[in-house]
């Protein structure tokens, strides 16, 4: 090709194709070919994450119930690598129309990555929990996440390639205080993912955990409100003093969450499998 040929596009895809292929030369974190279904993902941790595998070359699949949101987030992810994505509106307090949603999907398509995120349950003492609050959680997350997981296994299977990843909390290893329903499921979850991982690592099927500390998202934001409410400070002064707490002294960055789930979804995690990682700058208090 002549030098004045070359257009500025084709410099700007070689230099990224180049850049792809140092950055992968040490190990296998490439996604090409894949298909991951993120949950949760038209904001926060889940949008960041799909954003991570997007940029390794994967097919994103994007479900939550804000459907202009998904048509953004959808639009922004990275197609340099020709990857095609999309989304499906599906609102996960419904476990029916969950179930449908992904049942519908896997007839479709193969998918190789589960994502399983979902918004906490609202924040309170477990003395002021009601039955149906309990109820809620447990089929949001717990029911949600088991639905989502066997109608993807299948392909998992066939495919040879299969990574579910769970977006827990911290409060799994020690609870959070005036987070008494969360408390409970995000342990629930965590015991589902290890035995699940148990029955399907055979299969070349991953299932890990990821435990996200304080990560600046509108679910921490919300939380600093109603405590500095409740105990009548101010919410920047609150601010200050949870990341004091914090051996690294700050909050994290969704895309610091999505970094770590993004390496539990690539081929050089294949050996990795039924663990919980906490990503909290240092914060749990246990080894």
């Amino acid at each position: 090709m002549e030098l004045f040929q070359i257009t500025p596009t084709c410099l700007i895809k070689s230099f990224h194709h180049y850049l792809y292929h140092i950055k992968f030369q040490c190990m296998n974190l490439s996604l090409e070919g894949k298909t991951a279904v993120v949950c949760g993902s038209s904001q926060g941790i889940g949008l960041a994450i799909a954003r991570e595998l997007a940029l390794l070359g994967a097919n994103c699949i994007l479900m939550a119930r804000k459907e202009e949101a998904l048509k953004t987030a959808v639009y922004n992810l990275d197609i340099a690598l020709r990857q095609q994505h999309s989304y499906v509106v599906a609102d996960f307090s419904k476990t029916e129309e969950v179930k449908k949603s992904i049942e519908d999907l896997v007839m479709k398509t193969p998918v190789h990555i589960l994502i399983n995120n979902t918004g906490g349950p609202a924040a309170g003492p477990l003395t002021d929990a009601t039955e149906a609050a309990l109820l809620a959680a447990f089929q949001q997350h717990l029911i949600n996440n088991q639905q989502l997981a066997r109608a993807v296994i299948p392909s998992m299977k066939k495919e040879g390639y299969g990574r579910i990843i769970n977006i827990i909390s911290t409060s799994v290893r020690i609870p959070i205080p005036d987070l008494g329903v969360s408390n409970i499921i995000r342990a629930a979850v965590a015991s589902w993912s290890k035995t699940l991982s148990n029955e399907v690592g055979k299969y070349n099927i991953t299932v890990n955990s990821v435990l996200p500390g304080y990560t600046k998202t509108q679910r921490l934001d919300s939380l600093l409100e109603g405590i500095a409410i409740k105990n009548n400070i101010d919410k920047e002064t609150l601010s200050k003093k949870m990341e004091q707490e914090i051996p690294m002294q700050r909050f994290g960055e969704p895309g610091e969450i999505a970094a770590v789930a993004a390496f539990l979804a690539s081929p050089a995690a294949s050996y990795v499998n039924g663990i919980s990682i906490s990503v909290d700058g240092g914060k749990t208090g246990t080894i």
